[in-house]
């Protein structure tokens, strides 16, 4: 069966993402950035109230993924502490100056998360060769490779997904980026076995009173008054499309 990973950005939408039959939630703070990692609060209150794996995005800040001494001091930190909260798995990812993966540091994450599953994220799209650092990362002990593919969208990347499927000796190829309701057939017929989907939409702020001409964003032309939330009907029949009964009809 194609497992469901739903993106939250919030214990409230990790909650009705769980609720509304998402198989693993990746737990992420700052939508806006991409995600990075989400705070100790945020990750306390995931562990005491959902059931299902919930994996903490690691990310110390947005844009590229070559790390400073200082940002990796932080994420072998924050794994730490994630590992001993209990969560049974971390999605991760660093590269190079020259785009290729970081071995020396990605072997340091290695070891501090033995027991757990470890994703390494989208920065596998922004590396130099997907063959080479499938390759790396299978040797790595890498258990799956969050991807659209080196694209802009997955479905665009659909030919290199499922080439990196086909050729994979360990790690599991998840399709990311752009996977919705309405394209998860391609997905499913290119036999990509798990999906990753942020399932939502923009919703307004409950706050009524809202004070005009200040904002606290640098980009001004945001709305800081809405928010994106999962939306529960579009997991449930995510999970509906891609359930053994809907696969055995795509494939007749």
């Amino acid at each position: 069966m194609i497992k469901l990973e739903v993106c939250c950005y919030s214990v409230d939408c990790a909650i009705t993402a769980a609720q509304s039959g998402a198989d693993r939630i990746e737990l992420c703070a700052g939508q806006r950035e991409g995600g990075v990692t989400p705070g100790y609060g945020v990750l306390r209150e995931a562990r005491k109230k959902i059931a299902i794996p919930v994996h903490p995005i690691v990310r110390p800040r947005g844009g590229d993924f070559c790390y400073s001494a200082t940002e990796f001091s932080a994420i072998k930190y924050d794994l730490a502490q994630i590992r001993e909260m209990g969560f049974p798995g971390v999605v991760v990812g660093v590269l190079n100056e020259e785009g290729h993966i970081d071995l020396a540091k990605m072997r340091e994450i290695m070891a501090l998360t033995q027991g757990m599953t470890v994703t390494f994220h989208r920065a596998f799209d922004m590396c130099l060769n997907p063959y080479v650092a499938l390759e790396q990362l299978t040797d790595l002990g890498v258990s799956r490779i969050l991807t659209s593919g080196q694209q802009q969208t997955a479905e665009n990347g659909l030919r290199l997904l499922r080439e990196l499927t086909q050729a994979s000796r360990g790690p599991i190829i998840m399709a990311g980026s752009g996977v919705r309701l309405t394209n998860l057939h391609k997905f499913q017929q290119a036999g990509i076995r798990e999906l990753h989907s942020s399932a939502g939409q923009w919703m307004p702020s409950v706050m009524r009173y809202r004070k005009i001409g200040v904002s606290m964003c640098a980009e001004t032309e945001l709305d800081e008054f809405s928010q994106y939330c999962v939306d529960g009907d579009v997991v449930a029949a995510m999970k509906r499309a891609v359930s053994p009964d809907r696969e055995t009809q795509y494939a007749s």
